[in-house]
């Protein structure tokens, strides 16, 4: 006869998993976007990636911008991105697995030349196989 506190113990406290969306498949979908060895450079020793978002708004660049606004390079642009997210975990080591920071960016909307302020945050956290990955998004994703 079993004994019903352990049948509670094994049972799922939210029930089953309806859906699983794991990293590899946010990659593979360009949810997210590895830094690869970039990040490696920026002194990180874990692996990074950036969300659609951010690298929409900050790292998306191409020749028809730098005609239209001022010269730049997405590797340009994700290095200082990386840079600057390094450089806020080395200003607040110690604070946590989250870590917010402003990052000034060219807005690419056809006409700017100035850099204007956007907030992002990185987040270590676990990959699919439960090793630590930093992911850098928007303030207001999660």
């Amino acid at each position: 006869m079993s004994n019903p506190s352990n049948d509670c113990a094994r049972a799922p406290y939210f029930g089953d998993v309806i859906f699983t969306y794991t990293r590899a498949q946010a990659l593979a979908d360009g949810v997210l976007m590895d830094t690869g060895a970039l990040a490696h450079e920026a002194g990180f020793r874990l692996p990074v990636a950036v969300t659609a978002a951010v690298f929409a708004e900050c790292v998306a660049w191409n020749e028809a911008d730098s005609l239209a606004q001022v010269h730049q390079d997405e590797t340009g642009r994700l290095w200082d991105v990386l840079f600057m997210a390094a450089h806020a975990i080395r200003c607040e080591a110690g604070t946590g697995a989250s870590q917010e920071f402003r990052f000034h960016r060219v807005p690419r909307d056809g006409h700017s030349v100035e850099p204007e302020p956007v907030d992002l945050k990185l987040v270590i956290g676990p990959d699919d196989d439960g090793d630590p990955v930093v992911t850098v998004m928007r303030s207001d994703e999660d």
